[in-house]
């Protein structure tokens, strides 16, 4: 299986609701980052719907290599590493 692209090495930080649902992207290619905005057509990777536990801020991956999606766990310092950074 292909590798998502890294959108950035860095996680982004959104202001999430419990009251709505949102969709992740997992392949890196969205214009919408940390968003889906449906690149991901045709290359096998599928979004990833959550609904947040609770209001307020929240840090989400933008590496696309996180253990936990949508939620950053660190692993950006890792990739940023690999990619010469």
């Amino acid at each position: 299986m292909e590798e998502p692209v890294v959108a950035d090495t860095r996680p982004a930080r959104v202001e999430l609701e419990t009251s709505k649902n949102y969709f992740w992207c997992a392949c890196g290619r969205s214009a919408n980052q940390p968003f889906c905005d449906s690149s991901h057509k045709d290359t096998g990777f599928t979004p990833k719907r959550f609904s947040p536990e609770k209001d307020g801020p929240a840090f989400l991956c933008q590496c696309k290599r996180t253990s936990t999606p949508p939620y950053c766990d660190g692993t950006h310092k890792r990739v940023k590493e690999e990619m010469g950074g």
